[in-house]
């Protein structure tokens, strides 16, 4: 099925008690996208600046990914630089340059529009709006978010979930939209806004899906080379949307492998700079760590 994302494509520059790389790829797209990658073919749109290393697209493109909805156009391409320390829970962030981000429309190519699994990265209500009016054949809308969207422009967020068949979220987000300290509650109340299922990640504590049927809750997967969380949530993400892409099947036992897949994913994405871990697997390797971690909650 086809799987269309829409977000941010940057250069990153990111410091972490392993190391430091500055301009490398980034962006909730593209995380996504590579993940998803093996998974499904992937469509990705965004805007990039006239300073974008063509290498970066290519290298996409080798993944399956089109990325004939990716403009460029005069000027710097997005960046964000941050550093995590410790434990590395949360990044600080140092600097954020909009740059033609700002300027990105979220117009789509012809041949994007009858996308049919569709993944709206985290970006703008006003934004992720233009995209679901230009979709024709979209068999499931995901949207992502964050706590700046949820504070400033909270009608506009509001009117979106209930356009969209689901939405991901971080925990404190989610006890941000719903005023609700409970997770299980939360997921409850973010259901009466319109989504059928919610998904909320809880970084080092895995994930709960939250449908009409209940509760699903996954530990994260026990990685012991954690070198930079950066693009983990759009990993995660990626793995989930690519599943249901590839079996064509948003049942609430396959929204459950999907989280599975999606939490392995992102604990593949972290053990490297950028996409660099991404870059030496297959498949093959993302379902030898399913089949661990389906053992690991085995009893």
């Amino acid at each position: 099925m086809s799987l269309l994302v829409v977000g941010s494509i940057a250069l990153d520059s990111v410091k972490t008690p392993y190391g430091e790389v500055t301009d490398v790829l980034g962006g909730s797209a593209v995380y996504f996208a590579y993940a998803a990658s093996f998974f499904a073919p992937v469509r990705v749109a965004g805007v990039v600046g006239d300073d974008f290393p063509e290498e970066h697209l290519d290298e996409l493109s080798r993944r399956n990914v089109d990325v004939s909805g990716v403009g460029r156009t005069r000027g710097k391409t997005f960046r964000w630089r941050g550093s995590y320390e410790g434990a590395m829970n949360e990044a600080e962030t140092l600097s954020v340059e909009l740059n033609v981000l700002g300027e990105f429309d979220g117009k789509l190519p012809d041949g994007f529009l009858d996308s049919e699994y569709i993944f709206l990265a985290n970006g703008p209500p006003a934004l992720q709006h233009k995209v679901v009016d230009q979709v024709t054949s979209a068999n499931l809308i995901v949207a992502d978010t964050m706590n700046h969207w949820i504070r400033d422009t909270r009608d506009e967020l509001a009117a979106l979930l209930r356009r969209v068949d689901a939405v991901v979220l971080n925990a404190g987000e989610a006890r941000q939209y719903t005023g609700e300290h409970n997770l299980p509650r939360a997921g409850r109340k973010l259901l009466e806004e319109g989504p059928t299922f919610v998904v909320i990640k809880k970084g080092e504590h895995g994930a709960l899906l939250v449908t009409e049927d209940g509760f699903f809750a996954v530990p994260a997967y026990p990685s012991a080379d954690v070198t930079d969380p950066t693009g983990a949530g759009d990993s995660f993400a990626g793995g989930m949307m690519g599943h249901l892409a590839q079996v064509n099947d948003t049942s609430t036992a396959e929204l459950r492998r999907a989280l599975l897949y999606g939490t392995v994913v992102a604990s593949i994405n972290v053990e490297d700079f950028s996409l660099e871990r991404f870059k030496t697997i297959t498949h093959d390797d993302i379902k030898r760590r399913y089949e661990q971690f389906r053992q690991m909650m085995t009893f």
